[in-house]
């Protein structure tokens, strides 16, 4: 087994061989711009990672890795298209940079090119990944779909928020793993207890950025802080804020995110006072680390070695406590 800096290693060569440009150029550079803006590639490092924690070598998974990585920024540029985002990972995004019809078209181009690099394993193991990716694929569109009309609607559950992140996040996290698995030819039952280490993590995952959204550092956190709150997304600690909130705050919170201020500073400022006195910040804490607790327990049904076991466990928790 490699260190997660060999994974991140061995995959950004590979993606750097990949990410050419090619004719018309007017659609390769933005793609090769968004793949070579860096970002934790957690989801190929688990691809990788997995294959080799049942017993492959992790050069076999990396079509698949790369394959998710691809999928998962296609759809980061067609995300930031619709919020109509400035940056991503501290630089522009591909819309800002170039214009829309590009940042659509490469980011097509980039849906079909996830699907080709399939073509490289042999049938049955194409067969597997193909299906489990326009499963995960189509749920990703769910979830998305979800997110933008959660931003208009006043009543938003915490399920439905839930069933959204799992969507939009956390399949992708899944599929990752199971994907290192199905290169590895595990067996159907570690496939999918590694899928579901994943959702789980990938949940915990997601809550986490809701978090640090409100609260990060904007220079390690790649994105624009408050970008949630602008947007006005009802993520857990807005839920979680109106559920513990004070009548006054409450009604604060829905003007807040019901409208478009000029001053988009004040709007984050309040909105984050709230989160910290209603205890939703600290809630929220709570929840990554109760997912992320769920994940682990999980481990518990693989057939690895304990000194595998740790390795996974040693990464989730590494996640839970990041800060970018």
């Amino acid at each position: 087994m490699l260190s997660i800096e060999k994974y991140q290693e061995e995959f950004v060569a590979y993606l750097e061989e990949y990410a050419t440009i090619k004719e018309p150029e007017n659609l390769y550079i933005p793609i090769q711009y968004i793949l070579g803006l860096g970002g934790k590639r957690l989801r190929p490092v688990l691809t990788l990672m997995t294959a080799e924690i049942f017993n492959s070598d992790y050069k076999k998974a990396l079509d698949a890795a790369l394959s998710i990585e691809v999928f998962h920024n296609f759809s980061l540029v067609h995300d930031d298209i619709m919020d109509d985002a400035p940056l991503r990972r501290g630089q522009e995004t591909v819309h800002e940079k170039w214009d829309i019809n590009r940042g659509i078209l490469s980011g097509d181009a980039m849906l079909i090119m996830a699907y080709q690099l399939f073509e490289n394993y042999e049938a049955n193991t194409f067969q597997a990944l193909a299906r489990l990716f326009s499963k995960t694929a189509i749920e990703v569109c769910e979830g998305q779909q979800y997110d933008v009309d959660f931003e208009t609607r006043n009543d938003v559950t915490i399920p439905e928020y839930l069933k959204m992140i799992e969507y939009k996040t956390a399949v992708l996290v899944g599929a990752a793993m199971k994907m290192g698995a199905i290169v590895a030819n595990a067996s159907e039952a570690d496939q999918n207890s590694i899928y579901e280490f994943g959702r789980h993590l990938g949940v915990a995952f997601q809550l986490q950025d809701d978090y640090l959204d409100a609260f990060g550092n904007p220079e390690t956190f790649g994105k624009q802080v408050g970008g949630d709150i602008i947007e006005n997304k009802k993520t857990y600690l807005y839920l979680k804020a109106l559920e513990f909130s004070s009548k006054e705050d409450q009604l604060k919170l829905r003007d807040l995110f019901n409208t478009t201020p000029k001053n988009n500073d004040a709007k984050i400022s309040i909105a984050k006072q709230i989160f910290n006195t209603s205890g939703a910040s600290n809630v929220t804490q709570e929840e990554i680390k109760n997912y992320t607790n769920k994940a682990f327990l999980v481990l518990e049904s693989l057939d690895i070695s304990e000194e595998k076991k740790t390795l996974l466990y040693d990464f989730g928790t590494d996640l839970m406590n990041r800060n970018v």
